[in-house]
Parts: structure tokens; C-alpha cells; sequence
């Protein structure tokens, strides 16, 4: 397994961060620019035993390949239990038998145990003479509790340890924890890179615009789109056939993605109403914008939704629920005075 290629709009932040020198950084940005990418490259490019003359991991030295396979002895992986299963880390022995065995389900939290056997590794000895670095994703996911066994290991690290903690919500951290970490805010990528990178791949190309601007601009977001099938004149018919009551136009979302496009709707119609450029879809495909009121009511209830939406009572219910307060509230614009 080689290294992964990184994004093109990642090399220069990367290249900027090797320059500087600190034992913990904090990235942060929204979602789908690559936090966790970038994270994973610093950690390599600090452990890696042939580093190019930038600095930057060698791709193919023996701690690179350690990395790239998931078991370097001197990097420690702090992530929700879900995560690291869908980015291919190993749970330990006993985490991954309890799943196994459905005692309790995959954490969607960075568990404390965890944190504990982390501030246990940093006080061990480098393995491979490289020091050892700690890679904490996403860092929001830290309640108070796991925030605070950190806390004391970033005050007072012991011996050659390096922490690079990656976020989405940074303002959702403990300010203790911002304080002590060097703090780095990745670029927006240029279309023209992320349409790019999405050709390199397998995006279509024509597709590739529609998919972005449905992610808001964010690249890995717009992959994740395209590799569940999503389709550009799909999404561009949503308003339209919510304001209809068109069910089957999210009947192949899972009801945390039919809250999150609709959201995404909401926030267009808001936008609009307040003589904004819509972000994710275009303004010809929107129906005529709600009361402010109207808008926010419904706003306020799809973040209620939100929390419900990963485990709701009844998945079909909720979407026909979801879909209806869509309808009555697109519709309420054509009975204003």
C-alpha cells in the first residue's frame, strides 16, 4: 500500500507548516478540504526516515510504510471508533471484540480509554528514533472529559512527542486546548484545482461543477456525492419537487443526508431572501424564497432533526415528515401579501 497523492491546494500548507516549529498543532477549516489529510501528511513528514530536501514524507522508507499499512509503533491515532473504521485504522483488541460481539456499537466520540492509552504512549520511548506523534481527528469530537486527559500531556510533554489535533469546529474545543496548540486555518481550494482533482478521480467532467457547488465547494464532500450516485439534474430538480411533496426525491437518502440537502436549502432560500448569491444550488433552480420567519422556524427544526437523524424511530416517517415540512414551508411564499 503507497502513500496517498495529496490534494494540490494541501502541498503549500504543508510545505509552511514543515517550515515552522512547534510540538502542537491545531488545523482547522470546514469539512471536505482535508483536515484529516493534511494531518496524516505532517505526522508522516515527522516520521519519516528519508524526508525529500522540502522536508515532506519520502512516500516509500519503512515509516512510510508503516503508515500507509496502519502500524507504525511511534503514531498514535485518536478518532471515533466510526471513523477509524471508515479510514481503515485498527481498533484494539478489545474495542474491535465488543463491536464484534455487539455488547455496544462503534463510539461516534473519541472514547477516554482511548485518550488514557494515548497519554500512555507519549510517555513511552520513540520506537524508530523518529519521536513519536499523537494525530487527533476531528478534535470537536472530544468531550469535556477526554478534552481534559489531553490537557495535562499538551501542557507538559514528555520527551519527543509532537500533537497535530485536526478540526472542523475548532470554537467547540476547550479553549485550554486551543491555547496550547500552534493554530492553522486551511485555504479554500481554487475551482479549477478541485474540479482537477476530482477528473483525477473519475468525476466526469461535466459533472464535476454541478457536484461542487452541492458541496459548497468542498471538494472530498462532492466526491463522496459522486461516489454515492448522486446526480447533478437531481439535485438541481430538489427544490422544485419539495415544494411539490416529492417524496421519492430523497427516497434514496438516508435521513441524516435528506436533512443535510435540505438544509442546504434552507440556507439558499435565506441567503437569497437577504440578497445573497445562493452557495449550493443555482438561483434559476430555487423556488420563490419563504417569509424570514418562515425560514428560520424551519431551520431552527431541521437542526432539531439533526440530532435525531443517525438513529431516527422510523426512518420512512421521518422522511415523509421531513418532506412535508419542506412543502408547507416553500409553499407558505405564495401566500404572502
Amino acid at each position: 500500500m503507497s502513500a496517498p497523492v495529496l490534494s494540490p491546494w494541501l502541498r503549500r500548507p504543508l510545505t509552511e507548516l514543515l517550515r515552522q516549529r512547534g510540538h502542537a498543532w491545531l488545523l482547522q477549516g470546514p469539512s471536505g478540504i482535508g483536515q484529516y489529510e493534511l494531518a496524516l501528511a505532517l505526522a508522516s513528514a515527522w516520521l519519516c526516515e528519508q524526508p525529500t530536501p522540502d522536508h515532506t514524507a519520502c512516500g516509500h522508507c519503512a515509516s512510510c510504510h508503516a503508515i500507509a499499512v496502519r502500524t507504525h509503533a511511534d503514531l498514535c491515532v485518536l478518532m471515533p471508533e466510526v471513523a477509524m473504521q471508515e479510514l481503515g485504522w485498527p481498533l484494539d483488541e478489545k474495542a474491535q471484540s465488543d463491536i464484534d460481539d455487539k455488547k455496544r456499537k462503534a463510539s461516534r466520540e473519541i472514547r477516554v480509554e482511548a485518550m488514557r492509552d494515548a497519554v500512555g504512549f507519549a510517555q513511552r520511548t520513540s520506537a524508530r528514533g523518529r519521536g513519536k506523534v499523537v494525530l487527533v481527528y476531528p478534535a470537536e469530537r472530544m468531550n469535556n472529559i477526554t478534552a481534559n486527559a489531553l490537557l495535562k500531556t499538551l501542557e507538559e510533554p514528555v520527551g519527543d512527542v509532537r500533537f497535530v489535533l485536526a478540526t472542523e469546529a475548532a470554537w467547540q474545543l476547550l479553549p485550554t486546548i486551543r491555547s496550547r496548540c500552534l493554530g492553522f486555518t486551511l485555504p479554500w481550494p481554487e475551482t479549477a484545482e478541485a474540479e482537477g482533482w476530482l477528473a483525477a478521480q473519475n468525476v466526469p467532467a461535466a459533472d464535476a461543477p454541478a457536484l461542487l457547488r452541492a458541496a459548497g465547494g468542498r471538494p472530498s464532500d462532492a466526491l463522496r456525492l459522486a461516489r454515492s450516485g448522486q446526480s447533478p439534474k437531481a439535485w438541481s430538480l430538489l427544490p422544485k419537487a419539495m415544494s411539490r411533496g416529492d417524496v421519492g426525491a430523497l427516497s434514496d437518502h438516508a435521513p441524516a443526508q435528506a436533512v443535510g440537502a435540505l438544509q442546504k436549502l434552507c440556507h439558499d432560500l435565506m441567503a437569497v431572501g437577504h440578497g445573497a448569491q445562493p452557495r449550493f444550488f443555482e438561483a434559476a433552480d430555487l423556488p420563490a424564497a419563504p417569509s424570514r420567519l418562515a425560514l428560520a422556524r424551519w431551520s431552527k427544526s431541521l437542526a432539531s432533526a439533526a440530532r435525531t437523524a443517525e438513529h431516527p424511530f422510523n426512518a420512512g416517517l421521518m422522511l415523509e415528515a421531513l418532506v412535508s415540512e419542506a412543502r408547507t414551508t416553500l409553499n407558505s411564499a405564495a401566500r404572502r401579501p
